[in-house]
């Protein structure tokens, strides 16, 4: 059984590394050894679980399954050990945490020297990246999203509300007046979100009173990135909707002036998202609890005036 679970624990390394020479050394075996467990793997399973060509390494279908399976049966393991060795609170292993681009540079990376001091024993693994990847399959303990969950499997702690306004630089409101009612978006320029559902060209605006209207919008400019969105509204381009978080400092420093204020947009929640599997390992609880506490009830980046 041992030798199983250090087998499949190999052909897991091979993947996440792309070869068994580098899967070899990670694991300070010889490129031989490697190579001969696999085989006795895919001889003892009688399936073959990788394409092996010139140039790198691919799984099969049936290597895939063995992946998705063999990873999460394998964490429930290092779970359980990890949990016996630290029943006095110990946080220690590798802590494999995905999120989105932006959010992550701005809000998370500055956090991370502080967690991994108060943690010595533990490992970090932070993957930056807008694409929303299978948690289970790619082998990440948590992820930062936005949103509600489409994935069922998943349980989801709130991190913090996701606050957006419209915003444009004064520059732009200095040529072009500020639009006194959301109607007149329409006849300004507007910087647009896009991405895999499309073009984010529909505004959704609430008054004090709670009553809705819908503007279509439109402009020359529409990224699936923020940044380049932030940079478009800086140099005077248009009016964008953006997430505080993303903005606030601009806002703070007078770059940036919030249109329509009387209006709010619908906000959405920002969630730490993991798999829903057994026991939750001591890293992954202690890296969630560590967020919520430096978000807080009220994140720093909602507590700009006028705002």
């Amino acid at each position: 059984m041992g030798d199983r679970v250090a087998e499949v624990g190999l052909f897991l390394r091979v993947l996440d590394l792309g070869s068994i020479s580098a899967a070899a050394r990670s694991l300070d075996i010889s490129v031989v050894v490697a190579s001969q467990r696999l085989k006795r793997l895919e001889r003892e399973l009688g399936v073959r679980l990788l394409h092996r060509t010139t140039r790198r390494l691919h799984p099969t279908p049936e290597g895939i399954l063995l992946a998705e399976k063999g990873r999460a049966l394998i964490e429930e393991l290092d779970s359980l050990t990890e949990g016996l060795r630290s029943a006095a609170g110990e946080v220690s292993g590798t802590l494999r945490v995905t999120a989105p681009a932006t959010f992550g540079r701005q809000h998370v990376s500055p956090l991370l020297p502080q967690f991994l001091a108060a943690h010595p024993k533990l490992r970090l693994s932070i993957d930056l990246t807008d694409q929303v990847v299978d948690l289970v399959s790619a082998g990440y303990d948590l992820a930062i999203r936005f949103g509600g969950l489409v994935d069922s499997s998943l349980v989801a702690r709130k991190l913090a509300t996701n606050r957006r306004i419209l915003c444009a630089s004064p520059g732009y409101l200095r040529v072009h007046g500020a639009p006194q009612t959301p109607a007149e978006l329409a006849n300004h320029a507007c910087i647009l979100l896009s991405g895999a559902r499309g073009r984010r060209d529909v505004w959704c605006l609430r008054d004090r009173q709670g009553k809705e209207t819908v503007v279509h919008v439109s402009g020359r400019i529409e990224s699936n990135y923020n940044e380049v969105i932030r940079d478009a509204v800086l140099a005077g381009l248009g009016i964008a909707l953006h997430s505080m978080w993303h903005v606030y400092d601009d806002l703070l420093a007078g770059r940036m002036q919030r249109v329509l204020p009387e209006y709010e947009v619908p906000a959405s929640e920002i969630y730490a998202v993991k798999p829903g599997r057994g026991q939750v390992p001591p890293r992954v609880r202690a890296f969630e609890d560590f967020l919520i506490k430096h978000f807080g009830h009220e994140p720093s980046w909602d507590r700009v005036d006028g705002a």
